[in-house]
């Protein structure tokens, strides 16, 4: 049986956006993953970061990917790499790379893992409620990111962005729960959930 994927194609009316699910055949993977090329500089093969400043697409919520890549075509969201990148795609495209990079495996990170910060982070995680959101396991869900197993650099860097709200484009949550961090809670927290698998 051949690998098909479920897509979501959404047409804009005057009411907003209607969705509905189409079936994603192995033209239009092929299609995807040859998008998907440029994104490679930066996210690694198959979304698989190499590099710790930039995130681990593989396994990510395709909506979360069509999300944040409609906001830095759009201006809300804004990154010297990203914001020209996404600035010639289409709706399609966009629905397409997240597709792809949702199929993809994550694959596991290497770090120097500190098992205090870890501790730590799992106890700020608790406090703060994060799997509310995220789920357990940090694992994500529709437009909530998953985190776990992103590098511990990245992570750092969007928590001290949204608490210095230098990242505004949630719906005010993280904004909010990154201002009660320490530095120090972040620091373990960014420890924690790249520790997850």
């Amino acid at each position: 049986m051949p690998n098909i994927l479920k897509i979501l194609v959404c047409v804009a009316t005057a009411a907003g956006a209607v969705c509905a699910y189409a079936q994603m055949d192995p033209a239009q993977m092929a299609a995807a993953r040859e998008k998907a090329q440029v994104c490679v500089a930066c996210h690694g093969p198959d979304g698989n970061s190499q590099n710790p400043d930039y995130p681990i697409l593989a396994g990510q919520s395709w909506r979360y990917i069509y999300i944040e890549l409609k906001d830095f075509k759009e201006g809300r969201r804004s990154d010297p790499q990203m914001s020209p990148m996404a600035a010639n795609l289409s709706q399609e495209d966009m629905v397409a790379l997240g597709n792809f990079f949702a199929a993809q495996k994550p694959a596991p990170i290497k770090f120097q893992v500190d098992g205090a910060k870890v501790e730590a982070g799992r106890k700020t995680s608790d406090a703060t409620l994060c799997p509310m959101c995220h789920l357990g396991g940090f694992v994500g869900q529709n437009e909530i990111p998953r985190v776990a197993g992103q590098y511990p650099q990245y992570v750092k860097k969007q928590l001290m962005d949204f608490k210095a709200r230098r990242r505004t484009n949630d719906a005010g949550n993280m904004t909010s729960v990154a201002g009660t961090l320490s530095d120090a809670d972040i620091e373990n927290l960014s420890h924690y959930i790249a520790n997850l698998n």
